[in-house]
């Protein structure tokens, strides 16, 4: 019958000499070929057929050398296996299907396996397989042009080199941009195949192309293909871009923060950018009154695109232009920008009346300034109180207390952080007004006191005193003050003193009255309060006793006698009688509150 085995290699689809029923000699079935990887193990099958169920008598295994000559591996008989002295004998085996098995395949392994079956006389049987030997290659490496490429360029420049290396047999490479395959002219890859000590192959293909200004985006792969088992394979390398150069095409200028937002003392940038690469060479003017461009560098800190403008002012204002210059091909581009720096100027504020304005009048104060945009007005006092909103301010009955600091803070609502303040004093006049005077005053005679008299008023006044004595002013504002020390006379304390406040505007006066302190009712009345809080103790020491004999604390009659004030050896003196009779108690109480005298056996 027909003996199968399977090998770790897989065979080809065809297999030569595939068994018919009518076969009427011994023949021999072996798979066309065996594949298996470098370090593998291969084994390859060899079945038969004997006529009429006979079986074999030897199977011999050989290998076919350079010259085609077949040199036995190994001789079967039975169940005896007789390898021969060859370089496979180590790694030889047999199975129980009669397969050869070789482990550890090299390269030098690849060639024509053959098997031959003897069945007695002289019938005998053979067939070969080809043992074919891979190594899977390496992933592609891709090294991309480094230096950059021109797109000016006419001739195909070096785009990138693809390297795989230890692979068999030899495999192929291919390019691929943006993910799609090219179809190269012969002279836009250069392919090398290298085949090293140890019988592997390594490939290499180097890509030369034009390039354009859409391959600055471009991302170039190789991808190698190889052969096993029948299918093809492929291993792609890592994406890479490479750097092309070309001219500038667009200019573009504009001003960092906005221009609509641009107010005095900002920081501003001028930004030039060129879709060109390398960048091309930036420069900067200003148009100045006779229309001639006066270049920047100079007056202004310039980096690379960007033109740097310090604490902008009114006078910065007006039209810029950036220039640029490749230097591959000496293009030039040119763009200009208007750059508009918003301010707040000649703020003043009107005051009508003018001041000063005398006390109870009214006043108008107007507040004014120039700007490119729509302003906004505020009024506050000295305190930073808001005390009105538009350019005009109405101010009624004004006194001196009212606070003659008034600020108008002039705003810009459409360029945020742009304003500008004003302050303005209203000044307010009127006769003197006495606010403090040290009236009544209790002194005696011949003591030294201070007499103290306050005022307000505008213009300045000047205080006299109808007395001699040592006088002292302090200013304080609109408010003065006067401290007159002297001596209290017999006259003095029985006249007073009077304090005379002047100025231009008018007269007040008032009078200090002085009075002696024995003689005051306040020192009557502190006698009277004195007695009334001692009647009031009485009282409620009398409260107390009566509270306590109710409680049962102090025993009734005239035996019953206690000492609540005295320790037990002192009961001899100063004790309470307390009488059962109740109006005779309450009259007691009574009489104690009023300080009448009791008998000395209630004492």
């Amino acid at each position: 019958g027909w003996k199968w085995g399977q090998a770790q290699g897989l065979p080809a689809p065809n297999s030569r000499l595939c068994p018919t029923a009518a076969a009427s000699k011994l023949e021999v079935s072996m798979p066309a070929e065996v594949e298996v990887e470098i370090g593998g193990t291969a084994r390859i099958e060899c079945n038969f057929y004997i006529p009429g169920n006979g079986s074999y008598t030897y199977i011999d295994w050989f290998y076919l050398d350079r010259t085609n000559t077949p040199v036995r591996l190994c001789h079967i008989t039975g169940s005896e296996v007789l390898k021969e002295d060859t370089d496979y004998k180590e790694r030889l085996s047999v199975g129980e299907d009669k397969a050869l098995s070789i482990s550890k395949v090299t390269l030098q392994d690849a060639r024509t396996f053959l098997c031959q079956v003897g069945a007695g006389g002289s019938d005998v049987g053979e067939n070969r397989t080809e043992l074919r030997v891979y190594k899977v290659p390496e992933t592609p490496e891709i090294e991309p042009n480094s230096a950059g490429i021109s797109v000016q360029d006419s001739d195909n420049a070096l785009i990138a080199k693809c390297v795989s290396k230890n692979s068999f047999p030899s495999p192929n490479i291919t390019w691929h941009k943006n993910g799609e395959q090219l179809v190269l002219q012969e002279n836009q890859a250069k392919f090398t195949r290298t085949r090293e000590s140890s019988g592997l192959f390594t490939v290499s293909s180097t890509l030369f192309a034009p390039v354009t200004r859409k391959d600055r985006d471009s991302h170039f792969h190789c991808t190698v293909h190889y052969w096993l088992r029948g299918q093809r394979h492929a291993l792609e390398s890592r994406r890479v871009k490479i750097t092309v150069f070309y001219p500038a095409e667009h200019l573009k200028l504009h001003v960092e923060p906005s221009s609509a937002l641009v107010k005095e003392g900002d920081n501003v940038k001028l930004v030039c950018e060129a879709d060109g690469n390398p960048p091309p060479v930036f420069s900067f003017f200003k148009r100045q009154l006779d229309d001639n461009w006066q270049e920047l560098s100079e007056v202004a800190e310039s980096d690379g695109g960007v033109l740097s403008l310090y604490g902008v002012n009114k006078s910065s204002s007006g039209l810029y232009k950036c220039q640029s210059l490749d230097l591959d091909d000496m293009g030039l581009l040119e763009e200009e920008v208007e750059l508009v720096v918003n301010y707040i100027e000649g703020v003043h504020v009107k005051v009508d009346p003018p001041s000063p304005v005398l006390e109870g009048g009214s006043v108008t104060l107007s507040c004014a300034a120039h700007s490119l945009v729509d302003l906004d007005y505020q009024w506050s006092d000295e305190k930073g109180t808001n005390v009105g909103k538009g350019n005009q301010l109405f101010l009624r009955n004004l006194t001196f207390e009212t606070p003659n600091n008034f600020n108008c803070t002039v705003i810009a609502p459409s360029v945020p952080g742009l304003e500008q303040s004003k302050q303005v004093t209203v000044a307010v006049q009127g006769k003197p007004r006495i606010v403090d005077i040290s009236s009544p005053l209790y002194v005696r005679q011949d003591e030294v006191v201070n007499l103290t008299c306050k005022a307000i008023a505008f213009p300045k006044p000047s205080v006299h005193w109808n007395v001699n004595g040592t006088a002292h002013e302090y200013v304080d504002k609109q408010h003065v003050t006067s401290n007159l020390t002297v001596r209290v006379s017999h006259d003095l304390l029985r006249a007073g003193a009077m304090c005379r406040v002047s100025n231009g505007l008018g007269v007040s006066e008032k009078h200090i009255q002085l009075l002696d302190r024995k003689t005051t009712p306040e020192s009557q009345g502190v006698i009277i309060v004195a007695i009334i809080v001692a009647i009031l103790v009485v009282a409620v020491l009398g409260a107390v006793i009566y509270f306590l004999h109710k409680k049962g604390k102090i025993p009734c009659g005239r035996a019953g006698k206690q000492d609540i004030t005295r320790p037990e050896a002192r009961k001899d003196k100063i004790v309470v009688e307390v009488k059962s009779d109740k109006l005779s108690e309450e009259a007691g109480l009574l009489q104690g509150a009023n300080g009448d005298k009791r008998p000395a056996a209630d004492q």
